[in-house]
């Protein structure tokens, strides 16, 4: 018998293998509602991020269902019979933005230090990309993207303008699209545009400090709006709370 690479398993692949086991098992029978979040960390000895991240690989592989406002139900049918969904072996999501802020606080730094004018309009173009993507009702992570790619770009680093953008560009993994599919919209990114602003204001500035505590506060608050509780907007601020759709 060939012998197999044994790659050790993500935690939130661990959690989500064991809450499967259990539905398997019949202790959370199908088409009943799941221990709230934290009580199933409590039960594991885990974060609530983790779990999340666990329960929305479930929710991709179609075990589980969301309902906002209600909580998360075990599915009463998943798959065809016979058949699983392959397991998500993404990347976390939520790990993925804290990797980005202990990178990308000291690159804002650096660019206070180091950016020229031109530079510094590139990221005000990068803004005003970003609002015309929400203004027209799309995901602005072309502008997003641009943004962060030219503060690394700053610090005159190949290895870290790769490092960067590969990080960035995780957002597109099955997981984070889901997770964003529940807690990004137009309101969220309105949020995110003035903190991008507080970035570039403290750059501006040359203000080393400031431009270090912006980006990390920026990235902190991208974190807190993935791990906020699950709710049901109001009816009268459905209008507003627009989801915004990925750009092809």
């Amino acid at each position: 018998m060939p012998l197999h690479t044994i790659e050790p398993k993500r935690l939130y692949r661990q959690i989500a293998d064991q809450v499967r086991a259990l539905v398997e098992q019949g202790e959370f029978p199908r088409g009943t509602r799941l221990p709230a979040e934290r009580d199933l960390a409590q039960q594991l000895g885990v974060s609530r991020p983790s779990v999340r991240e666990a329960l929305i690989a479930l929710e991709v592989e179609g075990l589980v269902e969301v309902r906002m406002g209600s909580g998360i139900y075990v599915r009463e049918q998943t798959v065809v019979a016979g058949s699983r969904a392959a397991p998500v072996t993404a990347e976390p999501p939520l790990e993925t933005i804290r990797a980005r802020e202990l990178i990308e606080c000291e690159l804002a730094a650096r660019a206070a230090a180091t950016m020229k004018a031109a530079q510094l309009r590139g990221l005000r173009d990068a803004i005003r990309l970003m609002q015309q993507e929400v203004d027209a009702g799309h995901m602005p992570t072309q502008g997003d993207r641009l943004f962060h790619v030219r503060i690394v770009e700053a610090a005159g680093n190949a290895v870290l303008v790769r490092i960067i953008t590969e990080l960035y560009d995780e957002r597109h993994n099955p997981l984070f699209a889901q997770l964003g599919s529940h807690f990004e919209n137009s309101d969220s990114w309105q949020l995110a545009i003035a903190e991008h602003q507080a970035v570039v204001d403290a750059i501006t500035q040359h203000d080393v400090e400031r431009a270090r505590q912006a980006m990390s506060e920026h990235l902190t608050l991208s974190h807190d709006r993935f791990t906020a509780s699950w709710h049901v907007p109001q009816p009268a601020r459905a209008a507003s709370r627009r989801r915004i759709k990925e750009t092809a």
